[in-house]
Order: C-alpha cells, then sequence, then structure tokens
C-alpha cells in the first residue's frame, strides 16, 4: 500500500493534481506580511495608531475603509505592486520556486497577488499562461502549465479580491474562477502549500468542495487531497481530515525550510529516486 507521499507523488506523475499556493511561498522570497500591509493603510488614511489595536481590524476591512475614502483602491494597489514585488534573481536563487516548476503541475492556483510564480517559469524557461478573469480562462490550453490567479492579478485592478466586499461578494462560490476551480478540482488531487489554513475563504472553499462530493453520493471515490504545514496540528488534522484533506509535514528550523524539504522528497518520490518508492510507485 502506497504511503500518502507516495499516493501524493503518483497523481503529481501522472499530472492527475494540482497545486494551490499562499502566501508563505511569497514570503519564502522576502514579499512582507498582510502586517505591514495593515500599518501601511493605517498610516497612509492618517489613523491614529493609538487609537486602533492589530486585532481590531483585518487587513480586509482596512481596505474597504480605504476604498470608501479614497474612492478607488488604485493607488493601494499601485503601492502593493511596488512593494509586493522581489528581483528576478532572487526567485531564480529560490529552491520552493525551482521545485513548484520541476514539478510540473497541470494547473496552479494562487491566492498571491505578485508576479512570482510567473518569473519562477520564466527565469527557469519554462512554458505557462496566465489566468486571472474570465477572457484568460477561454485562452487557456492543455499542455502548458496554467496558473490562475485566484485572488486577482496586479495587471486587472477590477480582479482584486482585497477589500471585504470583495470577499463576501465571493462567498457565493460561483465567480469564473470559481466555476474553473470547481471543474478543475473536481476530480484532481489538490495540494495546499504556503498555508496557515486560518483563513476563512481557503477553509470554506475546502468545506465547499468536501460537500460537493458528499451530496454527489460517492465522496469514498473522490481523489484524496493534502495540506503542507511545517508543524503538525491534532485540531487541524482532525478537522481538514474531516473534509478529504490529508496533512503532511516535515521537520526544519524555518517554515520555508521545511516546505522546501517536503517539495525535494516530493519531487525525488516522483521519479522513484527515494529507496524502495520506484517499485512501490509502478504497482500504485
Amino acid at each position: 500500500m502506497l504511503s500518502p507521499i507516495e499516493q501524493l507523488a503518483l497523481s503529481v506523475r501522472e499530472q492527475r493534481a494540482i497545486l494551490f499556493v499562499g502566501a508563505g511561498v511569497s514570503m519564502s522570497v522576502g514579499l512582507p506580511s498582510w502586517r505591514k500591509l495593515i500599518d501601511h493603510l493605517v498610516e497612509d488614511l492618517g489613523i491614529d495608531h493609538g487609537i486602533i489595536a492589530p486585532s481590531d481590524v483585518s487587513y480586509q476591512t482596512l481596505a474597504e475603509f480605504y476604498r470608501l475614502k479614497r474612492g478607488t483602491i488604485g493607488p493601494l494597489r499601485s503601492w502593493m505592486d511596488r512593494n509586493w514585488s522581489v528581483s528576478r534573481e532572487k526567485v531564480r536563487r529560490s529552491e520552493i520556486h525551482r521545485l513548484i516548476v520541476e514539478l510540473n503541475f497541470p494547473i496552479i492556483y494562487t491566492t498571491n497577488y505578485d508576479r512570482n510564480l510567473e518569473v519562477a517559469f520564466e527565469v527557469h524557461s519554462r512554458d505557462y499562461v496566465k489566468v486571472a478573469n474570465a477572457k484568460d480562462i477561454a485562452k487557456a490550453s492543455n499542455g502548458i502549465t496554467q496558473i490562475v490567479k485566484y485572488h486577482g492579478d496586479f495587471d486587472d485592478d477590477s480582479s482584486l479580491i482585497l477589500a471585504e466586499t470583495d470577499y463576501f461578494d465571493r462567498l457565493s462560490f460561483d465567480s469564473p474562477l470559481d466555476v474553473k476551480f470547481r471543474a478543475d478540482a473536481l476530480g484532481r488531487t489538490i495540494l495546499f502549500i504556503g498555508y496557515s489554513m486560518s483563513d476563512m475563504n481557503i477553509r470554506l472553499l475546502l468545506h465547499r468542495l468536501w460537500q460537493t462530493w458528499r451530496l454527489s453520493g460517492y465522496e469514498t471515490d473522490r481523489p484524496r487531497s493534502f495540506v503542507f504545514m511545517p508543524s503538525p496540528s491534532v485540531v487541524q488534522e482532525a478537522v481538514l481530515g474531516r473534509w478529504g484533506i490529508e496533512m503532511l509535514s516535515e521537520e526544519a528550523a524555518q517554515p520555508e525550510q521545511a516546505l522546501a524539504a517536503f517539495l525535494s522528497k516530493l519531487l525525488d518520490v516522483m521519479r522513484g529516486d527515494e529507496p524502495g518508492t520506484r517499485a512501490a510507485l509502478r504497482a500504485g
């Protein structure tokens, strides 16, 4: 019987898996945290730091306030575009980004706004197509990795899911990208990386996917999906497990080191380089 990572590796090798990339992957190459975005919003809006505690409001609520005050999210998007970017050389040196390219997922979803994934494919000379809106969906084709900007892209202000209303509007789960995700994910294995799994929108997405399978009457036929977390959590393991998501982890001093080690092991297993895995994968 195949181990969880062998099952995942088999799905990846057979192009039956999609990757879902969160903020932790971008932070691994030096992009700022959401805390920096909150600090910028507070300062730009002229809000007294003394009357707003970090836990009082989320960046989504502050972005909503920003749009109400400024009339547009454009200037904030421009600031993020300037500050949410790193050099191409830094992406080239990123072990995590190299491994993502090497694993050759047919479809990669990301909630990150930055271009780091696109740059990684460019610097490693691999073709891709970016999908950020309904128009892009029509251009996507098989055989070329699709990088789906699930929460929008800096090149298209209207695609950004940033302010609170944007997130609420997505709760219906029926936007073009949501429809595409359901179609892409329904019969495939999903691997989530770079998430703390505290993002309620991602958790809602997972719950909706589980609910779709449960209501179909064929829940036992659903492909297994996985989430990588640097540190195991008994609570998350139980809750996500109920939704058909298995937790994988790797020990390391830093989260980015753990993720790099995990992706490297996954690539080795997929290629049959791990001792004893070649025959197991062939049999599986």
